[in-house]
């Protein structure tokens, strides 16, 4: 039986998209989405969690999340998941796990951000209102 390896993240921009290119120069593109959840425990407590996640797009995906994306956007991205390692330049071994995307959908308009925390608290993200 063959695996599945799909990872899906619906989250903000924490930084501008960075765009490099490969010695054979294909475009390359990465960001950082942040993905929040918020819950209330036993107690009543509210508690909020953050989890950072690293997106690479290639060629014309990453062309284009490099042209319309910034921070701020709330962002839609699947792909892979994929692992690597290297030795960084102090000689101890760094390990990454990114979300190789197949598909990003821009779910803010352009120039529109991310909401204020009072916008976030009266307004809940619902996957029923995407586009897709």
């Amino acid at each position: 039986m063959a695996g599945f390896n799909r990872m899906t993240v619906i989250g903000y921009l924490g930084t501008d998209p960075e765009m490099r290119y490969t010695p054979n120069g294909n475009p390359v593109t990465s960001f950082r989405l942040a993905a929040s959840r918020s819950y209330t425990t036993s107690s009543g407590e509210r508690h909020d969690e953050t989890e950072w996640f690293t997106v690479v797009a290639w060629n014309r995906l990453a062309e284009q999340c490099n042209q319309y994306l910034n921070k701020g956007q709330l962002v839609y991205a699947d792909g892979r998941l994929r692992s690597r390692s290297w030795e960084g330049q102090d000689g101890q071994m760094r390990h990454v796990n990114e979300i190789n995307a197949d598909n990003v959908r821009f779910l803010s308009r352009p120039g529109q951000g991310q909401p204020s925390s009072e916008e976030q608290s009266e307004a809940s993200f619902d996957p029923e209102d995407l586009p897709f």
